[in-house]
């Protein structure tokens, strides 16, 4: 049976930085593809901050053609102000995608957890032991490269049931 290659990206939205990891799926095996951080200068206005997290997304969609992306949800804290703001960096880590015609899943942070490491309260160092594991070649530059292909790693283990939960959803 010949499986088809499913490139996948995975998106850690943040205001200052945006974590960005690419993988390929081909049946049980993932494969390493990229990862990076997309940087927004603190001193900017909140709409070119926007910008840029938006120009260095379509650069990764365009580079990297995934097929498939995910976004980390939105946890709610205790700073208002601050929750919105990543709210708007989140909705322009979904739009990205959105607007290149690929399907965009979302996933709870203690999910991406629980599928890498097996425990939904992980640290991030132990997110980087199962990542060298899951995925040799990769070198993650920053923690949120590296929680982007954390990301990308539990939409290829759940992608069945997110597309399953669209289907139910849009009848």
């Amino acid at each position: 049976m010949i499986s088809r290659t499913i490139r996948i990206l995975g998106i850690d939205p943040g205001l200052r930085r945006t974590g960005w990891g690419v993988i390929d799926v081909e049946g049980n095996r993932l494969i390493f593809v990229g990862c990076g951080t997309v940087l927004s200068r603190e001193n900017l206005p909140l709409s070119e901050r926007l910008l840029a997290i938006h120009e260095g997304l379509v650069r990764v969609v365009s580079e990297h053609r995934p097929l498939e992306a995910a976004v980390e949800q939105t946890f709610v804290n205790k700073d208002g102000a601050g929750t919105l703001k990543l709210g708007q960096a989140r909705g322009v880590a979904m739009l990205v995608p959105a607007m290149s015609g690929i399907s965009v899943a979302e996933y709870a942070p203690n999910l991406v957890k629980k599928t890498v490491v097996g425990a939904g309260h992980a640290d991030k160092n132990q997110i980087q032991v199962m990542l060298k594991i899951l995925l040799p070649k990769a070198a993650p530059p920053t923690p949120d490269a590296a929680d982007a292909l954390a990301i990308a790693i539990t939409h290829a283990h759940h992608r069945q049931s997110a597309m399953l939960m669209r289907k139910v959803a849009g009848a």
